[in-house]
Order: structure tokens, then C-alpha cells, then sequence
């Protein structure tokens, strides 16, 4: 991999984004390297994945211009749905992923950082959809999660006058759950990480899937999901140790459930 580092710390793994240079900005090449990173995930053992770029100025700046300035119409079609199918593996991913966001995450990189299940950032991060500036709509899934998260009224707002808005905005609105001075940005991910981890990863599995699922569909719908993903929970080893432990004598209780099953 030229572009994508990937590290694996017990049931945490963390996929940074590196091409500081270019500000992390997504190519081609980037983002074939982010959906075989995801691929060779191994689930078996990772439970929270926690996704960032390298250096303090930039999380993703965007996607390539350089590269996007000389498509055809064909071909900005093709590059919107590269991306688009890598953040939807991210996005569907059956374990959680916790944006890190520190710095530029504009355009590609507000769009991906909503595919991630959680989104914490640093002081200086500013967040954005410009495109409309470049002569584009957002491709890469910007219109549709914008809204999703943050409300059909903002989300118009910031996209159609493509502008940036700083990290304590960005948490006003909930487009992040909480901001950090730099320097503790990476230090706050992991301990969110590894108090996910810590869950029985069966239930954060099935919790993912029925928020996920159940937003796409009625709200009776929704419910017979969850329904099913509850009941998939019982009989389970998870089930068992955690509910035992619960009603344990208070002598024979334990702080951290030894949760085995992914």
C-alpha cells in the first residue's frame, strides 16, 4: 500500500489515510487501497475500527481535482460510483468505525467521514461540501448522508453555499459528537474504541445493523428488525456471560465481561 497504513492494537484497528502532501486527498489509487484495506480486515479479532489521515493539517481534503479536472461525463459518473462503493463498505462495515478528524475534511472528506459510524474531531478541523464552487455536486454520497445527519434545511444550506464551517459549528448541528484540542484527538479515539470493544461484539454488531437497516425503511418495518437482531442475540455465549454477571451475588461479579463471540 503507497497511500493507506493500517494498524492493528488487540480488537482496535486504526486506517490512516496517507498522502499528506496532497492533503490526503482521494484518487483513484487511494481509494483502491482503502476498499482492499477493508476487505482484509479481519473480523474475527477486530471489533472498532477507528479511521484518520496523516499529519496535523488534513483528515481528507477532498477528492483529487487534478484528476477529477479532465473527466468526461462517462467518466465522472464512473469515479463518483468508485467512491461511492468503497464508503458504502465502509458505511455497511459490520463493526463500528470512529472518524478521527483532524484538520480539512472538505468535499471526499466530509462525505466519508459520514460513512463512519461516529465522527469526533480536533479544534482545528473544518468540514464542508464546496463542490458547487468546482462547478460539481457533491459524488460521493454528500447530498444524501448530509441531510441524513445533520437535517434536510442545513444541509441544503452548506451545500448550496459551499461553505466551510469550523469544528465548534460542526458540532452544534451534531454533524460531530465532540471536539478535542489536536493533541488528544487520537488518545480520545482509542479509549471510545476500546470502551467499544469491551461490549459483547455480537450485540454492537446487531445494535450497527438495526440502526443502520432501520433507517431505510418505515418505522413498522424498522421495529420487526429489531425485533430480530434481538432475539438473534439470545443463546448466545455473549448473552449468557453478560446477563450472568448481572445477576451475580455482588462477590462474583466481574468489572469487565470476558465477551468472546464476534
Amino acid at each position: 500500500m503507497d497511500f493507506i497504513l493500517y494498524e492493528a492494537d488487540g480488537a482496535v484497528a486504526t486506517i490512516t489515510i496517507n498522502r499528506p502532501k496532497a492533503l490526503n486527498a482521494l484518487n483513484s489509487q487511494v481509494l483502491d487501497e482503502l476498499d482492499k484495506t477493508l476487505d482484509a480486515i479481519d473480523l474475527d479479532t477486530i471489533r472498532c475500527v477507528i479511521l484518520t489521515g496523516a499529519g496535523d493539517k488534513s483528515f481528507v481534503a477532498g477528492a483529487d481535482i487534478g484528476e477529477m479536472s479532465t473527466l468526461t461525463k462517462a467518466e465522472g459518473e464512473a469515479f463518483g460510483k468508485k467512491g461511492n462503493d468503497v464508503f458504502r463498505k465502509l458505511e455497511t462495515l459490520p463493526i463500528p468505525v470512529i472518524a478521527a478528524v483532524n484538520g480539512f475534511a472538505l468535499g471526499g472528506g466530509c462525505e466519508i467521514s459520514m460513512s463512519c459510524d461516529i465522527r469526533i474531531c480536533s479544534e482545528n478541523a473544518m468540514f464542508g461540501q464546496p463542490e458547487a464552487g468546482l462547478g460539481i455536486t457533491p459524488g460521493f454520497g454528500g447530498t444524501q448522508r448530509l441531510a441524513r445527519t445533520v437535517g434536510v434545511g442545513m444541509a441544503k444550506q452548506l451545500i448550496y453555499t459551499a461553505r466551510n464551517i469550523k469544528a465548534d459549528e460542526a458540532y452544534r448541528i451534531g454533524l460531530v459528537n465532540a471536539v478535542y484540542p489536536q493533541e488528544e484527538l487520537m488518545e480520545q479515539a482509542k479509549k471510545m474504541a476500546a470502551t467499544i470493544a469491551k461490549n459483547a461484539p455480537i450485540a454492537v454488531r446487531n445494535c450497527k445493523k438495526a440502526i443502520n437497516d432501520g433507517l431505510q425503511v418505515d418505522i413498522d418495518q424498522a421495529i420487526v428488525i429489531e425485533e430480530k437482531l434481538f432475539g438473534d442475540c439470545f443463546e448466545t455465549e455473549d448473552q449468557k456471560a453478560g446477563m450472568g454477571n448481572f445477576l451475580a451475588p455482588k462477590d462474583q461479579k466481574v468489572k469487565v465481561v470476558p465477551f468472546k463471540n464476534c
